[in-house]
Protein backbone atom coordinates (compact mmCIF):
# COMPACT_ATOMS: atom_id res chain seq x y z
CA UNK A 1 0.00 0.00 0.00
CA UNK A 2 0.95 3.52 -0.80
CA UNK A 3 1.60 6.04 1.91
CA UNK A 4 1.08 9.58 1.14
CA UNK A 5 1.50 12.42 3.70
CA UNK A 6 1.41 16.64 4.12
CA UNK A 7 4.15 17.36 6.16
CA UNK A 8 3.92 21.99 5.87
CA UNK A 9 1.55 23.51 3.77
CA UNK A 10 1.71 23.31 -0.10
CA UNK A 11 4.15 20.22 0.10
CA UNK A 12 3.68 16.50 0.47
CA UNK A 13 6.04 14.18 -0.42
CA UNK A 14 3.89 11.05 -1.93
CA UNK A 15 5.90 7.41 -0.88
CA UNK A 16 4.38 4.84 -3.27
CA UNK A 17 4.76 0.99 -3.15
CA UNK A 18 5.32 -1.41 -6.20
CA UNK A 19 4.99 -4.76 -5.43
CA UNK A 20 6.70 -7.24 -7.88
CA UNK A 21 8.52 -10.77 -8.27
CA UNK A 22 12.12 -10.94 -8.75
CA UNK A 23 14.14 -13.09 -11.07
CA UNK A 24 14.08 -15.98 -8.36
CA UNK A 25 10.24 -15.52 -7.76
CA UNK A 26 10.31 -13.96 -4.66
CA UNK A 27 8.08 -10.95 -3.51
CA UNK A 28 10.13 -7.53 -3.46
CA UNK A 29 9.09 -3.94 -3.58
CA UNK A 30 10.72 -1.10 -4.27
CA UNK A 31 9.39 2.75 -3.21
CA UNK A 32 9.66 5.64 -5.62
CA UNK A 33 8.40 8.99 -4.82
CA UNK A 34 6.72 11.93 -5.89
CA UNK A 35 7.42 15.12 -4.59
CA UNK A 36 4.48 17.11 -5.09
CA UNK A 37 4.01 20.86 -4.62
CA UNK A 38 4.06 24.72 -6.08
CA UNK A 39 2.36 23.39 -9.47
CA UNK A 40 5.16 20.60 -9.77
CA UNK A 41 4.84 16.51 -9.44
CA UNK A 42 7.98 15.13 -9.77
CA UNK A 43 9.07 11.38 -9.32
CA UNK A 44 11.92 10.33 -8.36
CA UNK A 45 12.66 6.92 -9.95
CA UNK A 46 10.52 4.55 -12.10
CA UNK A 47 11.24 0.85 -11.77
CA UNK A 48 12.66 -1.70 -13.77
CA UNK A 49 11.28 -2.03 -17.37
CA UNK A 50 7.65 -2.76 -18.38
CA UNK A 51 6.71 -1.30 -14.64
CA UNK A 52 4.99 1.11 -15.96
CA UNK A 53 1.09 -0.61 -15.43
CA UNK A 54 2.57 -1.22 -11.76
CA UNK A 55 4.00 2.67 -11.18
CA UNK A 56 0.56 3.84 -12.54
CA UNK A 57 -1.04 1.91 -10.15
CA UNK A 58 1.19 2.81 -7.35
CA UNK A 59 0.38 6.30 -7.97
CA UNK A 60 -3.43 6.88 -8.49
CA UNK A 61 -3.07 4.38 -4.90
CA UNK A 62 -1.72 7.70 -3.09
CA UNK A 63 -3.93 10.45 -5.53
CA UNK A 64 -1.62 11.27 -8.73
CA UNK A 65 -1.79 10.39 -12.21
CA UNK A 66 1.13 10.16 -13.55
CA UNK A 67 -0.25 11.65 -16.20
CA UNK A 68 0.21 14.85 -13.91
CA UNK A 69 3.93 14.33 -13.38
CA UNK A 70 5.84 16.79 -14.48
CA UNK A 71 9.41 15.73 -14.35
CA UNK A 72 11.20 12.48 -13.45
CA UNK A 73 14.00 12.43 -11.68
CA UNK A 74 16.80 9.56 -11.93
CA UNK A 75 18.95 9.29 -8.76
CA UNK A 76 21.82 6.73 -11.38
CA UNK A 77 21.27 4.68 -13.55
CA UNK A 78 20.90 1.55 -12.01
CA UNK A 79 17.81 -0.80 -14.31
CA UNK A 80 15.65 -1.11 -11.40
CA UNK A 81 15.86 2.53 -11.27
CA UNK A 82 15.60 3.96 -14.93
CA UNK A 83 14.39 0.70 -16.60
CA UNK A 84 11.03 2.24 -17.31
CA UNK A 85 11.74 5.66 -18.28
CA UNK A 86 11.24 4.99 -21.95
CA UNK A 87 7.71 3.45 -21.44
CA UNK A 88 6.80 6.67 -18.94
CA UNK A 89 8.36 8.81 -21.76
CA UNK A 90 6.65 7.44 -24.77
CA UNK A 91 2.93 7.67 -23.00
CA UNK A 92 3.42 11.28 -21.34
CA UNK A 93 6.13 12.85 -23.80
CA UNK A 94 5.48 16.15 -22.13
CA UNK A 95 7.27 14.98 -18.71
CA UNK A 96 11.03 16.44 -18.27
CA UNK A 97 13.97 14.35 -17.57
CA UNK A 98 16.22 15.25 -14.97
CA UNK A 99 19.36 13.92 -14.24
CA UNK A 100 22.93 14.34 -12.66
CA UNK A 101 25.57 15.68 -15.16
CA UNK A 102 27.69 12.57 -14.77
CA UNK A 103 24.90 10.15 -15.42
CA UNK A 104 23.56 11.98 -18.27
CA UNK A 105 25.56 10.36 -20.83
CA UNK A 106 24.49 6.67 -19.36
CA UNK A 107 20.85 7.41 -19.37
CA UNK A 108 20.90 8.76 -23.03
CA UNK A 109 22.70 6.12 -24.11
CA UNK A 110 26.01 7.94 -24.86
CA UNK A 111 28.10 5.80 -22.80
CA UNK A 112 27.91 2.18 -21.72
CA UNK A 113 26.26 1.44 -18.54
CA UNK A 114 28.71 1.51 -16.04
CA UNK A 115 27.15 -2.26 -14.68
CA UNK A 116 27.25 -3.94 -17.86
CA UNK A 117 30.96 -2.35 -17.91
CA UNK A 118 31.53 -4.12 -14.50
CA UNK A 119 29.23 -7.16 -15.43
CA UNK A 120 32.02 -8.11 -18.63
CA UNK A 121 34.82 -7.13 -16.92
CA UNK A 122 33.91 -10.15 -14.23
CA UNK A 123 32.04 -12.42 -16.40
CA UNK A 124 35.80 -14.63 -17.27
CA UNK A 125 36.21 -15.41 -13.06
CA UNK A 126 32.66 -16.52 -12.27
CA UNK A 127 31.90 -20.11 -11.91
CA UNK A 128 30.41 -21.96 -15.09
CA UNK A 129 27.21 -22.29 -13.08
CA UNK A 130 26.45 -18.65 -12.18
CA UNK A 131 27.30 -17.61 -16.44
CA UNK A 132 23.89 -18.21 -17.25
CA UNK A 133 22.57 -15.92 -14.45
CA UNK A 134 25.20 -13.39 -15.06
CA UNK A 135 24.19 -13.51 -19.25
CA UNK A 136 20.47 -12.99 -17.99
CA UNK A 137 21.45 -9.91 -16.38
CA UNK A 138 23.70 -8.45 -19.16
CA UNK A 139 20.99 -9.17 -21.63
CA UNK A 140 18.80 -6.98 -19.13
CA UNK A 141 20.79 -3.87 -19.05
CA UNK A 142 21.73 -4.02 -23.03
CA UNK A 143 17.65 -3.77 -23.37
CA UNK A 144 17.28 -0.59 -21.27
CA UNK A 145 16.53 1.92 -24.11
CA UNK A 146 18.26 5.34 -23.92
CA UNK A 147 16.43 8.39 -23.03
CA UNK A 148 17.24 12.54 -23.95
CA UNK A 149 17.60 14.01 -20.50
CA UNK A 150 16.20 17.17 -20.26
CA UNK A 151 17.85 18.41 -17.27
CA UNK A 152 21.02 18.24 -15.90
CA UNK A 153 21.76 18.24 -12.33
CA UNK A 154 24.17 18.91 -9.90
CA UNK A 155 25.43 19.32 -6.18
CA UNK A 156 23.12 22.25 -4.44
CA UNK A 157 20.72 22.62 -7.29
CA UNK A 158 17.14 23.60 -6.49
CA UNK A 159 13.82 22.00 -7.88
CA UNK A 160 10.38 23.93 -8.43
CA UNK A 161 8.28 21.75 -6.03
CA UNK A 162 9.10 22.84 -2.78
CA UNK A 163 12.02 23.94 -3.23
CA UNK A 164 13.55 20.55 -3.20
CA UNK A 165 17.48 20.54 -2.95
CA UNK A 166 19.95 18.11 -4.54
CA UNK A 167 22.80 16.68 -2.84
CA UNK A 168 25.63 14.91 -4.90
CA UNK A 169 25.62 11.37 -2.86
CA UNK A 170 28.39 9.34 -4.71
CA UNK A 171 29.80 5.79 -3.78
CA UNK A 172 26.98 3.38 -5.02
CA UNK A 173 27.48 5.04 -8.43
CA UNK A 174 29.64 8.24 -9.00
CA UNK A 175 27.32 10.24 -10.08
CA UNK A 176 24.12 8.92 -7.82
CA UNK A 177 21.94 12.17 -6.79
CA UNK A 178 19.38 12.15 -3.27
CA UNK A 179 17.02 14.59 -2.90
CA UNK A 180 16.35 16.68 0.66
CA UNK A 181 12.85 18.00 0.83
CA UNK A 182 13.96 20.81 3.70
CA UNK A 183 10.12 21.71 3.93
CA UNK A 184 9.17 18.49 4.77
CA UNK A 185 12.36 17.48 6.31
CA UNK A 186 12.91 14.56 4.00
CA UNK A 187 15.72 12.96 2.32
CA UNK A 188 15.01 10.97 -0.91
CA UNK A 189 18.28 8.46 -0.80
CA UNK A 190 17.94 6.61 -3.60
CA UNK A 191 20.34 4.07 -3.31
CA UNK A 192 22.69 5.49 -0.96
CA UNK A 193 21.15 4.13 1.80
CA UNK A 194 18.35 1.86 2.17
CA UNK A 195 16.32 0.40 5.39
CA UNK A 196 16.45 -3.21 6.43
CA UNK A 197 13.97 -3.83 9.59
CA UNK A 198 13.43 -0.22 10.03
CA UNK A 199 17.09 0.66 10.23
CA UNK A 200 19.31 2.85 8.02
CA UNK A 201 22.07 0.66 6.01
CA UNK A 202 24.65 1.87 3.69
CA UNK A 203 23.41 -0.31 0.06
CA UNK A 204 25.18 -3.67 -0.59
CA UNK A 205 28.91 -2.68 -0.67
CA UNK A 206 29.06 -5.69 -3.17
CA UNK A 207 27.34 -3.28 -5.80
CA UNK A 208 29.21 -0.09 -5.16
CA UNK A 209 31.53 1.07 -7.43
CA UNK A 210 33.12 2.83 -4.50
CA UNK A 211 32.52 1.63 -1.24
CA UNK A 212 34.69 3.73 0.75
CA UNK A 213 33.04 6.39 -0.74
CA UNK A 214 29.24 5.08 -0.07
CA UNK A 215 30.16 5.00 3.54
CA UNK A 216 31.20 7.95 3.90
CA UNK A 217 28.23 9.29 1.86
CA UNK A 218 25.99 7.33 4.40
CA UNK A 219 27.74 8.78 7.27
CA UNK A 220 26.89 12.15 5.72
CA UNK A 221 23.39 11.95 4.85
CA UNK A 222 22.40 10.50 8.21
CA UNK A 223 24.15 13.64 10.05
CA UNK A 224 21.37 15.57 8.47
CA UNK A 225 18.82 17.19 10.19
CA UNK A 226 15.80 15.72 8.78
CA UNK A 227 12.39 13.40 10.22
CA UNK A 228 12.14 10.88 7.89
CA UNK A 229 13.96 8.83 4.95
CA UNK A 230 12.42 7.38 2.40
CA UNK A 231 14.73 4.52 0.53
CA UNK A 232 14.11 3.26 -2.55
CA UNK A 233 14.60 -0.46 -1.28
CA UNK A 234 12.92 -0.42 2.15
CA UNK A 235 10.90 2.17 2.47
CA UNK A 236 10.51 5.12 5.22
CA UNK A 237 12.28 5.46 8.27
CA UNK A 238 11.07 7.99 10.82
CA UNK A 239 13.44 9.53 12.95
Amino acid sequence: MGRAEKICEGCRVLVLTVNFLDEDRAEDTIYPAIISGRGENVLVDCGCPGFLPRMEEAALFVGVSLGEVTDILITHHDYDHYGALRELREKYPNVRVMASEMDAPYIEGLKKSMRLVQADAIFGSLPPEERDAALKFQRSLESIRPVKVDVRLKDGDTLPACGARIIATPGHMPGHISVLVEECETLITGDALVAINGRLRVANPHYAMDAHEAYATAKMLESLDVKRFVCYHGGVVDI
